[in-house]
C-alpha cells in the first residue's frame, strides 16, 4: 500500500488538528502517525489505499473548524507498515 509524508502549514497548532486527524484516520482505517513540528507545522506519515490517502489529504487541506491551512506538502515514501494511527509527541 502507498505511504505518504504530509506537512501542513498554517494555523494548525492549538486547534485540535492532531486529535481530529486521528479520529478521521481511524474512520478511514489508515495507519501511521501525526505530530506537531518545532516550526509550528503539523506532519504526518500515513499508509493506506490511494482512495483512503486522497480522502485524508483532502481533509488535511481543510483541517478542523478553527484551523487555517496555508499549504499542504505531500511526498510519496517507501511503503511503511504501522500497527495503528497514533499522535506522536
Amino acid at each position: 500500500m502507498p505511504t505518504v509524508h504530509i506537512v501542513v502549514k498554517g494555523k494548525v497548532q492549538g486547534v485540535f488538528y492532531r486529535a481530529s486527524a486521528k479520529k478521521y484516520a481511524r474512520e478511514l482505517k489508515i495507519t501511521g502517525w501525526i505530530r506537531n513540528t518545532e516550526e509550528g507545522d503539523v506532519e504526518a506519515m500515513i499508509t493506506g489505499t490511494k482512495e483512503q490517502l486522497k480522502k485524508f489529504s483532502d481533509w488535511c487541506s481543510r483541517g478542523p473548524k478553527d484551523a487555517v491551512v496555508n499549504m499542504l506538502i505531500e511526498k510519496e515514501q517507501p511503503e511503511t507498515i504501522f500497527d495503528s494511527f497514533i499522535i506522536m509527541h
